[in-house]
């Protein structure tokens, strides 16, 4: 199983027919139509991203689905989203890093991950779960990774459950997903 599957089962617990979720990082839109699909005809999904390009593939790829009326597009960095959501949410996906195919020089940076992170928290619903898959392999993903680590660790027991997945026996710098449930 990939680690983006596996925080789609995360997402599964939380997400409902008729819910609100935000994809932080739009990207190819993978995530975003996963997203869709969850939320059903009556539900809502914001998607965001700085690139252009990933708000074009992402467009593309719900139309050829049938899913774009349920997805708004914001192209505006996620550290930004609670400018943009105003209602409560039951679920938000970040996959960091870089576009895949897209400018390797663009990544996301612990700075605004963590000004996001905060602003997500802030949007979830008791009950929801946030997942971040992040790449440490990336110029910065290291540190990224850490400073997300080190934010979570902190936050209240009493509110929140983090629970944090890495596979031990890839190669290299494999992928981490952290997974934050609201209580």
């Amino acid at each position: 199983m990939k680690i983006t599957e596996m925080a789609h089962l995360y997402i599964k617990t939380a997400l409902q027919e008729g819910g609100v979720a935000v994809d932080a990082t739009a990207g190819n839109g993978l995530d975003t139509l996963f997203l869709a699909r969850q939320v059903g005809p009556g539900g809502r999904v914001y998607a965001f991203d700085i690139q252009e390009e990933a708000l074009r593939r992402t467009s593309a790829l719900l139309q050829r689905e049938n899913l774009l009326e349920r997805v708004k597009l914001i192209r505006v960095g996620h550290e930004q989203m609670s400018a943009h959501v105003t209602e409560a949410v039951s679920a938000v996906m970040f996959n960091l890093g870089y576009l895949p195919g897209g400018d390797h020089s663009m990544v996301t940076v612990k700075e605004t991950t963590l000004t996001a992170l905060k602003e997500a928290l802030s949007l979830l619903q008791n009950g929801g779960v946030i997942t971040v898959v992040a790449y440490p392999g990336h110029h910065g993903g290291k540190e990224e990774l850490k400073a997300l680590l080190d934010y979570c660790a902190r936050l209240n027991s009493r509110a929140y459950r983090v629970a944090y997945t890495r596979y031990l026996n890839q190669a290299h710098q494999p992928p981490a997903l952290i997974v934050v449930h609201k209580l």
